[in-house]
């Protein structure tokens, strides 16, 4: 795309650069595309793990819900958006960020709505509230934590993440967390659709190119989805009744602090900044063939953070930087934060209006799953990929190992904390945080040379 129609390559590099809006507007349309379905997957989790139904309309908790927080997913990720392509005075990097919800804090998030009773989405959206105030002020020293968070450290976090998601996959496409127990559970009618999106997205990705390869796993849950349609497993009863407009409701689910979430949430949010900084890295060198300034990366933390903070208030999760929007920079190779702030309009766009989100919440479960499974496959592969850049010494062969087999053993046998409180339970059995906690304090205090 990066042709004399968009622009000479000295306009493609620059930031402020608005190509025409022909050109302009599908560029924008295809940011959002390549970011949808990792954007609302993580609501979707949230909602089944706090006992929000799919697509059910039963109970306090039911179909109005997961639609809500399925809308502020979008409301939110356009909203953070702009603050990273437009700016508030310090805040924002001013350049062609897209942020969406974040799966880092998925095992966390997990736990704390599952397992805390009367805190519930209360206390959730009360730790990120105040996750993303901590976020923000992360901003105004995260060049000076970059030492203690080496490849060795991210790449085993990111590595983490991927392992305490990839569950959640595999029982999406049997037929998801409800029906475990049920004959359903784990038939072919369920794995059938699930296998589809597996087929079709890697079919897309391997042998397509340029924008059809982008957004390959939408087209294969499109494809997934048509299959259990066809099966009779996708109901649009819901949609009737979803209003055409709706405001987002500040404290929608109340106020109330836990200590075990706001912890969890303030350390993820570590990870996450450390995040923001490789995309907005990743986002100079590919477009633009710089490295990114102290500015921009103060920017797009502060933004990080203030996106996160403000989508609590209002019922929505963590924001952060996405990976995959780095990617189609450099493929592009068209640096315009306007062609961003596109897309991001047309998500604030959705988000305000709830058929788009009931419309989603048609998506059944397992085809759901069979998306998952791919993605969370690929945050695996991102912490191998960081992890090669490690030199496999004896002495981080030894600290991989020790905070591999504590944390990943922690998550597998969660029981083997249940004389600890609560807090430290949700805090530990996550596996990113003790993973973390480990990881970090061994690279600090070991000596470079391990004696033999």
């Amino acid at each position: 795309m990066s042709d004399a129609s968009i622009g000479t390559p000295e306009q493609l590099r620059d930031p402020d650069y608005m190509p025409p809006l022909g050109t302009a507007i599908p560029l924008g349309i295809q940011h959002v595309l390549a970011m949808f379905v990792s954007n609302v997957t993580p609501a979707i989790i949230v909602c089944g793990a706090a006992g929000i139904g799919f697509g059910s309309d039963q109970g306090a908790l039911g179909f109005p819900d997961m639609n809500y927080m399925i809308q502020m997913s979008m409301l939110f990720a356009g909203i953070a958006t702009l603050f990273q392509t437009i700016g508030i005075g310090p805040v924002g990097a001013r350049l062609p960020i897209v942020q969406g919800t974040s799966f880092a804090f998925i095992p966390v998030m997990i736990p704390a709505v599952a397992g805390l009773g009367s805190a519930g989405l209360a206390g959730l959206m009360t730790g990120v509230l105040i996750g993303g105030l901590f976020h923000f002020c992360l901003g105004f020293f995260i060049g000076r934590i970059r030492f203690a968070l080496p490849p060795l450290v991210t790449g085993l976090i990111v590595l983490m993440i991927g392992l305490a998601l990839v569950k959640v996959g595999i029982q999406y496409a049997a037929g998801g967390v409800p029906m475990m127990g049920k004959p359903e559970f784990g038939s072919l009618a369920m794995w059938l659709p699930a296998l589809v999106v597996v087929v079709v997205t890697l079919a897309v990705k391997f042998f397509s190119r340029g924008f059809t390869a982008v957004a390959a796993v939408l087209i294969g849950i499109i494809a997934g989805y048509i299959v259990a349609y066809f099966m009779g497993q996708v109901n649009f009863g819901n949609v009737g009744r979803a209003s055409m407009f709706a405001l987002p409701m500040p404290f929608k689910w109340g106020f109330e602090f836990n200590t075990a979430i706001i912890l969890g949430m303030c350390f993820m949010a570590i990870v996450s900044a450390i995040e923001t900084v490789g995309d907005t890295s990743g986002i100079t060198k590919g477009g633009a063939g710089r490295e990114a300034t102290d500015k921009e990366i103060t920017g797009a933390t502060f933004a990080d953070g203030l996106g996160t903070a403000i989508a609590g208030v209002f019922g929505g999760l963590p924001n952060t930087s996405f990976s995959q929007n780095v990617g189609l920079v450099a493929m592009t190779g068209l640096m315009s934060r306007h062609v961003v702030t596109i897309g991001a309009i047309f998500l604030i766009v959705c988000g305000f209006i709830p058929k788009v989100g009931a419309i989603i919440n048609t998506v059944p479960i397992n085809v759901l799953g069979g998306g998952v499974i791919v993605m969370f496959g690929m945050v695996c592969a991102s912490g191998i990929n960081m992890l090669s850049d490690v030199n496999w010494n004896r002495r981080n062969m030894v600290i991989f190992a020790v905070a591999l087999s504590v944390s990943l053993g922690l998550q597998l046998e969660p029981s083997a904390l249940q004389h600890v409180g609560k807090t430290a339970q949700i805090l530990l059995t996550s596996g990113l945080l003790p993973a973390a906690f480990i990881a970090i304090v061994l690279n600090l205090i070991l000596p470079e040379d391990l004696p033999e």
